[in-house]
């Protein structure tokens, strides 16, 4: 997230991670980097940490992150190089209960995130199909768990429901519930749309493989070791086509041999999802902060997108 969290301090973050991972822990700096989780620099003793805070509810329980950074964990153990595998705290767990949501910890990478121009270069595309191909082709770890829908087959009649009235939640409010009302039919086209191809990928899930959920741009590192994917709590069994968004994007259609159907699945999975955070976010209380008004840009662009 792009704003420091009100709801944890940067010492009880330090305090975790001594008493957890690395006990030199000395030095912690707040990293507005991403948006969905809140992240750390820790480091101590010459090691460096990468500290995510992952809040539950909606997207998450606290079963479900540590089934997906401990199957990520087992898959680089297996051998799959592009996995900067989460590192298992003293209880051997991978996630520590931090009262606001629950941390785990990386190892601090040394390189950069590619831009969105550097991502659709030929070598990188060739960098991230071959990751891809090596994760998809991995044995699936035990407990990990399977995709689902994320929302279900009520979802656009709940929504019209919830913005059927003025929301007084926060100065964005109203724009939120407005622009969501205003696009209640594509919504409920959406919707429909959505449950008839996730039948479709249901019938078909004894050929799903382990995909990371989302391997774009801002969840890869370029270091001195190779591509790197980061960010593994959407880690789950799927149709592979869950990860091939940014790759059709990048124009590598030919090389995938992906399925249109579950290409479109996945497209609307994202879609739908986004769309009911965002209708939680502003109707709950909020201030207008920067990651409100991303939040508010957000919401829009996928409302924009084409039926």
């Amino acid at each position: 997230m792009l704003s420091r969290p009100s709801f944890i301090s940067d010492d009880a973050v330090l305090r975790a991670v001594a008493a957890q991972w690395l006990p030199e822990a000395d030095e912690v700096a707040h990293l507005p980097w991403g948006f969905g989780a809140h992240h750390w620099r820790v480091a101590g003793g010459g090691t460096a940490l990468f500290v995510t805070l992952d809040q539950l509810a909606p997207r998450h329980t606290a079963a479900s992150l540590e089934a997906a950074y401990a199957g990520a964990a087992a898959l680089g153990a297996a051998g799959v190089e592009a996995v900067c595998a989460p590192l298992p705290a003293r209880s051997g767990r991978f996630t520590v209960d931090a009262g606001a949501g629950v941390l785990s910890v990386t190892p601090w990478l040394e390189g950069r995130t590619p831009t969105e121009a550097e991502a659709r270069e030929p070598g990188h595309v060739r960098s991230v199909l071959a990751a891809l191909a090596a994760l998809h082709g991995s044995a699936p770890p035990d407990g990990l768990r399977r995709w689902a829908p994320r929302v279900g087959p009520g979802f656009a009649d709940e929504l019209r429901a919830r913005t059927a009235r003025p929301w007084g939640s926060g100065p964005l409010a109203e724009e939120a519930r407005t622009v969501l009302v205003g696009h209640a039919d594509a919504i409920t086209r959406w919707t429909g749309r959505y449950h008839a191809l996730a039948d479709l990928a249901l019938e078909r899930r004894d050929a799903w493989v382990p995909t990371h959920g989302e391997p774009h741009n801002d969840n890869q590192v370029m270091s001195a070791h190779g591509l790197r994917l980061v960010d593994w709590e959407s880690l789950a069994l799927a149709p592979r086509e869950r990860d091939y968004a940014d790759l059709l994007a990048a124009g590598a259609g030919d090389r995938l041999h992906a399925d249109p159907a579950m290409v479109e699945l996945f497209a609307l999975d994202w879609r739908l999802s986004e769309i009911d955070e965002y209708a939680r976010w502003f109707a709950a209380p909020h201030t207008g902060t920067e990651d409100d008004r991303t939040a508010l840009e957000g919401l829009r662009e996928e409302l924009s997108a084409a039926v």
